[in-house]
């Protein structure tokens, strides 16, 4: 995959009491401190990525629904498969990848910014594909990755499209949560048999896709919405 080098930097996480469908979940906020540099995949794992895989290991291929395969993003993938795949990709080429920390997410998506969305506070219209986002896959499929703007840091589709799979388990807030961008794993009763989902989906209502916004789901399913990126470390 194609990977974006992103600086080290500090931000604040989460999402404040007054911001429009912000959920409990998503606070209390608290500044993020990444000391180091790490490389994000500028997009969403795609189906020609992940079924070389597949194919390498003898892995049944995931269902693409009859959307296309190729460049659109691999879906009915559990965040065990994308653990395989990270730990398949690490072992061919020698360079250490992994699924991205909540914060490491989080930060990568918002480029800077602190309004609702990266682009901007208003959903708009062609910014991204979900329930009511003006796109042409909307409410249908997924769309091709690359589709629609990248954010500042170069990054396309961290807005809906479908859910990305992080490394960290379920917590119900971020009361005690790390400060430096590691992922939040057993610490403080996290419940890793499900893990954390970012982004937002191509059925999610446009208040799903917001930065802050925080889904969970158990780590061995695999769905039509549910999806990854990933890191590489230095």
């Amino acid at each position: 995959p194609e990977m974006v080098r992103i600086p080290p930097g500090k931000f604040l996480m989460g999402s404040p009491e007054t911001e429009a469908g912000r959920m409990g979940t998503e606070g209390p906020q608290r500044v993020v401190t990444i000391n180091y540099a790490f490389e994000i995949s500028k997009y969403e794992v795609t189906f020609d990525e992940y079924d070389a895989f597949a194919k390498d290991t003898q892995r049944e291929l995931p269902d693409d629904r009859g959307w296309g395969r190729g460049k659109r993003p691999v879906i009915n993938v559990s965040w065990n498969d994308a653990q395989d795949y990270v730990q398949w990709l690490s072992k061919q080429t020698g360079k250490k990848y992994r699924l991205p920390s909540e914060a490491e997410w989080e930060y990568a998506a918002r480029a800077g910014t602190q309004t609702r969305y990266w682009w901007g506070d208003d959903i708009g219209r062609n910014n991204a594909v979900c329930n009511g986002c003006g796109s042409e896959w909307d409410n249908k499929q997924t769309a091709p990755v690359g589709s629609f703007k990248a954010n500042a840091f170069g990054l396309h589709d961290t807005a809906g499209n479908v859910w990305e799979w992080t490394q960290d388990c379920w917590h119900t807030n971020y009361s005690g949560a790390p400060l430096d961008g590691t992922a939040w794993l057993e610490k403080g009763s996290g419940d890793c048999d499900r893990r954390m989902l970012r982004g937002g989906w191509w059925f999610n209502a446009p208040q799903h896709l917001r930065s802050a916004f925080r889904g969970m789901n158990h780590s061995d399913v695999a769905f039509d919405f549910l999806g990854f990126r990933i890191v590489r470390a230095f």
